[in-house]
């Protein structure tokens, strides 16, 4: 179970330093069990060894690294200022309901026959 803490006195700091305390706190290692060919593996420890690191490291650094990208490209998106303020424009004036959503909406739902 996940639990979440409030930041006293608003500081970003602090609540950075709560979540990195209760995740150590929690952390438990596991492993995981992959089957590669052999001409992957060898990329993989060549590349590992050039950075100075051992296989698992390298290893956990990119798939970490790759799913922190891949989680915040469904999150985070940038603008320019023109296009930030039609963003803006929309979301302040969305459009009327079109007569598909009002008819959708006047309808009972299914857990409620």
């Amino acid at each position: 179970m996940v639990k979440t803490r409030a930041a006293p006195s608003g500081s970003s700091r602090a609540a950075t330093t709560a979540v990195a305390t209760r995740a150590s706190v929690d952390e438990v290692k596991g492993s995981i069990n992959l089957r590669i060919e052999s001409g992957t593996r060898r990329l993989i420890d060549d590349a590992a060894a050039a950075l100075g690191k051992t296989r698992t490291e390298f290893m956990i650094e990119c798939a970490r690294r790759q799913a922190l990208d891949v989680l915040l490209d469904q999150r985070l998106f940038t603008l320019n200022s023109e296009r930030y303020g039609a963003f803006m424009q929309a979301l302040d004036h969305p459009p009327a309901p079109g007569p598909k959503l009002v008819s959708l909406l006047r309808r009972t739902p299914a857990w409620r026959k």
